[in-house]
């Protein structure tokens, strides 16, 4: 089955940033530091974490006494990277972008001050920004609402929050990076999609922009045809360290037809970027295709986010066989027998 065009990408929410006065709570919290949760914000915050949407701050103010006030109303973990300052909110937001590592406009922004909204919006004009007296509406809206709550949704901020404590460990190792990446007791497994897989491997495919090569998107139905069909092969993979699972961060589907082995989609979280976990996924394809006597193909439909995709597939020897203005067409010969990291278990099924 082909797709002769990417289909739109999905416009939910994977970050929603706070204001804090009179925003997340009633009041100022310079004028008065007993300042309380407006109503419906905690349940608002606490349901969207569910639902795997992650949250930071945006606020004009003093970090200690607002950050202690998060603390006091017992909300602070729910926040990742906040930024709590006096510049602008629109640096701000692209501070949250950048450190979370996703899409400027995979990001909503709510706030009581039209100023506020108005200068994010002007610079971020992707970028969903809300009025503070639309909370109550949150939870309703389209793009609050992903089209499947998986395994990952509700852990979703606790990986984020172990993929700092790498960073953190990782920033302060000193050695090679080979060296740092050992000490993480990584173990990959790829294994053959299942039926309790198909929601996060769609989510997957709407969500993972960057590491992507065609952009394709999938609904379970269509996933659940691969996963059964004997001219497809569905392939997730879940990364696992010492700081615990990353989750399903990476999915494959390959067509067969008579003894060629064309992929069609790999993708992975931009989370596992500094892993090599690229590599030993199409380290992997390459050995199955060669103990298989396919040739081996792929197609890869290029924008202006995937070059690193690119990059990927000609340093693990494919070269261009086609190019038609965005689709290239590229094959391994199969000839180059690479080991795998000493770094990375890997464990296939």
């Amino acid at each position: 089955m082909e797709k002769s065009d990417a289909k739109k990408k999905s416009s939910t929410i994977k970050c929603l940033v706070w204001d804090l006065d009179n925003t997340l709570w009633n009041g100022t919290i310079l004028e008065n530091d007993d300042v309380s949760l407006r109503p419906n914000v905690r349940e608002t915050i606490v349901e969207l974490d569910k639902r795997g949407i992650l949250h930071s701050v945006a606020s004009k103010n003093d970090y200690d006494a607002a950050y202690d006030r998060l603390k006091a109303l017992g909300v602070e973990d729910y926040f990742l990277y906040p930024q709590i300052g006096w510049g602008a909110k629109s640096e701000s937001i692209a501070r949250i972008a950048k450190s979370i590592n996703i899409g400027i406009d995979t990001l909503a922004f709510i706030d009581d001050q039209p100023f506020e909204r108005d200068e994010v919006q002007s610079q971020h004009p992707s970028v969903l920004c809300l009025d503070a007296l639309d909370v109550d509406k949150i939870l309703d809206m389209p793009q609050m609402n992903p089209e499947f709550i998986t395994e990952d949704s509700p852990r979703r901020r606790l990986m984020y929050v172990a993929d700092q404590q790498r960073k953190d460990e990782e920033e302060r190792f000193d050695g090679p990076t080979d060296v740092f990446l050992a000490s993480l007791n990584m173990t990959l497994r790829i294994s053959p999609a299942q039926e309790c897989d198909l929601a996060r491997c769609s989510e997957l495919t709407l969500r993972t922009n960057q590491l992507n090569t065609t952009g394709y998107t999938y609904d379970f139905d269509e996933l659940r045809h691969f996963s059964t069909s004997p001219k497809h092969k569905l392939w997730v993979a879940e990364l696992v360290d010492k700081y615990g699972s990353y989750g399903k961060i990476g999915l494959v589907l390959l067509d067969l037809e008579d003894d060629v082995w064309t992929i069609r989609l790999l993708l992975m979280s931009c989370r596992v970027m500094t892993r090599g976990v690229g590599g030993v996924i199409i380290n992997h394809i390459r050995n199955s295709a060669r103990a298989s006597n396919a040739r081996l193909v792929a197609e890869f439909i290029s924008n202006d986010r995937n070059r690193m995709m690119y990059a990927t597939y000609k340093f693990n020897h494919f070269n261009e066989t086609s190019r038609d203005g965005n689709r290239v067409l590229f094959e391994n010969d199969l000839s180059h027998v690479q080991e795998m990291p000493a770094y990375i278990n890997l464990v296939t099924e």
